[in-house]
């Protein structure tokens, strides 16, 4: 999807159609999660401190989120994606693989199908969506960012390996700043002088992500679409206005996480085992506490006592501006069915 959550409220609220808006944070506190294109262009980006992104855009408009919102919008657009095949798996709300290689109405051409899965979205939900057409989930993620917003790309068979001959490192999903960065100390500035390295090398210097690199930029991925992805935890944090210097408010307000929490896991319907508190402190340095327990959890009553503890272990020697609780180690079964089809659809 086309910067979602922005999307979602400019949809909902005409009034802000048009305008830069960061849903999340505010002017003077917080951090930005989601950005309108109107407010890229002053280079306002997800993730980004919500005092940096008022300075780079002085008209922004922050907007409180709404998840519940989000979700119910993402699920209409999932209805949609069901509507052609089962091979759903979804990485985020905004975000899914599809595998139509067998798709349920027979339709012959991958290219054509996304445009239609597009024009549905738009004309049933009311947003854009972009897309990325290619013989393996990697190569596909890279392309629906090419065409964004509101267009698609497809790199057929033929054409993979050229496209990713020429793609800077950057650009290859996975490859984050701190990679990039360290790849090109190696030489390494775009997908020719990748596939220059052996396996070897890339294991030397990138440890147990050399393979990955290898393969990827030789068009080789076997991971196949996975509707049912195990979750791996549930959590909930907030990011204060002002800095908490208090151990007594700084409880209260884990209180009130603990309650999201619960609420979450509930929905999820999971138990877990590890509870980890996370601080941020008002420098942005960060700090985690967990323990773990003998049976599963699923409730506040039992998780609050442990995160009082961990919070008590050792002091808070700074103002603190975020806090948040996980629950980890669920109690989800791990095997994951998957289904292996052959490749047989035009492109």
């Amino acid at each position: 999807m086309d910067a979602f959550y922005a999307s979602v409220e400019q949809l909902d609220n005409p009034a802000l159609r048009g305008k830069p808006i960061a849903v999340g944070g505010s002017k003077q506190r917080g951090v930005v999660a989601a950005a309108s294109y109107e407010a890229r262009k002053f280079g306002v980006r997800s993730a980004m401190a919500s005092i940096v992104a008022a300075r780079r855009c002085p008209e922004l408009i922050f907007v409180s989120p709404r998840f519940e919102r989000y979700k119910e919008i993402s699920e209409q657009i999932r209805s949609i994606f069901h509507d052609y095949t089962e091979l759903v798996e979804p990485l985020s709300l905004d975000e899914a693989f599809l595998d139509v290689t067998e798709n349920k109405i027979g339709h012959p051409s991958a290219t054509l199908l996304a445009e239609e899965i597009r024009y549905r979205i738009y004309h049933e939900v009311g947003l854009t969506a972009s897309a990325g057409i290619s013989v393996n989930k990697f190569t596909a993620k890279i392309a629906s960012d090419i065409n964004k917003p509101n267009g698609q790309k497809t790199i057929p068979p033929e054409d993979v390996l050229d496209f990713l001959k020429n793609l800077q490192i950057e650009k290859f999903f996975g490859v984050g700043k701190v990679t990039a960065d360290k790849m090109k100390l190696h030489g390494i500035f775009r997908g020719v002088d990748l596939k220059e390295k052996s396996l070897p090398y890339l294991k030397q210097h990138f440890g147990k992500s050399g393979a990955h690199f290898y393969n990827i930029v030789r068009g080789i991925q076997k991971s196949e679409v996975t509707p049912d992805r195990v979750r791996k935890s549930i959590a909930a944090e907030r990011t204060f206005e002002k800095d908490l210097d208090s151990e007594k408010f700084i409880l209260e307000h884990l209180d009130k996480i603990a309650e999201i929490l619960e609420k979450r896991i509930k929905s999820s319907e999971v138990k877990g085992k590890t509870i980890t508190v996370k601080i941020k402190f008002s420098d942005f340095t960060q700090q985690t506490r967990s323990k773990t327990v003998n049976e599963y959890i699923d409730n506040k009553v039992e998780i609050k006592p442990i995160v009082d503890s961990l919070i008590r272990k050792s002091p808070l020697d700074k103002p603190v501006r975020l806090l948040g609780i996980s629950l980890t180690k669920l109690n989800i079964n791990d095997e994951v069915k998957s289904v292996s089809v052959q490749l047989g659809i035009e492109f």
